[in-house]
């Protein structure tokens, strides 16, 4: 630790509000624990989980840093005592629960990936918090398989970019709604099958017509509220329901004679708060089933646009907008 910097550059929520509460801070550089590494930050992902705390209405679980970022890239800086699995310098991405938007973060080796050879480190930081929640939603929770049919909500989100991708890779085809046409032509060209401007066309009619009236077997939904009914005319007999986020409201009504006689499978689920050991074997599977896609080339998460760390109030006021297709990043 001799060589690393006493402190560092992190962003701070001075009260919880808009972007502007977003503030640079000068922060003593973490010392990794046991069973820790510390990573000298190049890029953190910014998610809909940092806007929601920047809001005050997802605060950090138990121990966990107080400053926003889920996900980040760049070399292993320190280990911690006991970790063997990972070497000084090496490039990693992770999975946090906290502490990314600084210079330096705190990670569990168990919740780290190699950075391939030939993926930029500002992509790497940009793939673990969604590639965790859609496939742990997707494949593990609604059981996706090849051949089925899944709509998603916000196709242009990082989660709606990532479901894209992944769905085309194993075989899934994707229906996505988005706020415009501009939207629906992005989502399209990363590869989704249809595209519905849910502005001016009604989804559960759109879905009805695309699918002959069979339905999907999935949806992954982050609205959430009066979208659930809707939601669940979209789906054929044994469909699943998948929610992720509550962006439209908490409290849904539902029929449940209609989710009896068709079979429905309604479920849920949030990364952040998850046991170490979840998390772990979660990057373990994603290690064995999805890495080798990126080490090769063939998953790459779409990126909107890159922001030096000190501007992450201008991030999130990107996010706000909702003018972003994929993914925003800051950078150390």
């Amino acid at each position: 630790m001799s060589s690393l910097p006493t402190t560092m550059t992190a962003i701070a929520i001075a009260t919880p509000g808009g972007p502007e509460a977003l503030q640079p801070v000068e922060l003593p550089v973490p010392v990794p624990g046991p069973g820790e590494v510390l990573v000298k930050v190049a890029y953190a992902g910014v998610n809909g989980p940092d806007v929601a705390q920047r809001q005050g209405g997802y605060p950090p679980p138990p121990g966990a840093s107080p400053i926003p970022g889920l996900e980040i890239s760049g070399q292993v800086a320190a280990l911690g005592e006991g970790v063997t699995a990972l070497l000084p310098g090496q490039p990693v991405c992770a999975l946090v629960t906290g502490g990314g938007y600084a210079e330096y973060c705190l990670a569990k080796p168990g919740h780290c990936l190699p950075v391939p050879a030939g993926l930029p480190l500002a992509e790497a930081a940009a793939l673990p918090e969604t590639l965790f929640t859609v496939w742990h939603n997707l494949f593990q929770r609604a059981y996706a398989r090849d051949g089925e049919t899944v709509l998603v909500h916000g196709g242009t989100s990082g989660i709606g970019s990532m479901a894209i991708k992944l769905g085309g890779l194993f075989g899934l085809t994707v229906i996505v709604t988005c706020g415009s046409d501009e939207k629906c032509a992005a989502a399209l060209a990363l590869g989704a099958s249809h595209a519905i401007n849910y502005r001016t066309s009604d989804f559960v009619e759109e879905v009805a017509r695309i699918t002959q009236r069979r339905g999907v077997e999935i949806v992954l939904d982050m609205v959430s509220g009066d979208y659930v009914p809707r939601n669940l005319k979209c789906l054929g007999e044994d469909g699943r329901h998948v929610t992720i986020a509550v962006r439209g409201g908490a409290k849904a009504e539902l029929n449940m004679a209609v989710i009896m006689s068709r079979r429905y499978t309604l479920t849920g689920s949030t990364l952040r708060p998850r046991s170490d050991e979840f998390k772990a074997l979660l990057a373990d599977e994603i290690g064995r089933e999805v890495w080798p896609l990126v080490a090769v080339g063939e998953l790459r998460p779409a990126m909107d646009r890159t922001f030096p760390l000190r501007e992450a109030a201008a991030a999130h006021a990107r996010m706000d907008a909702g003018e972003h297709v994929g993914k925003i990043v800051l950078a150390t």
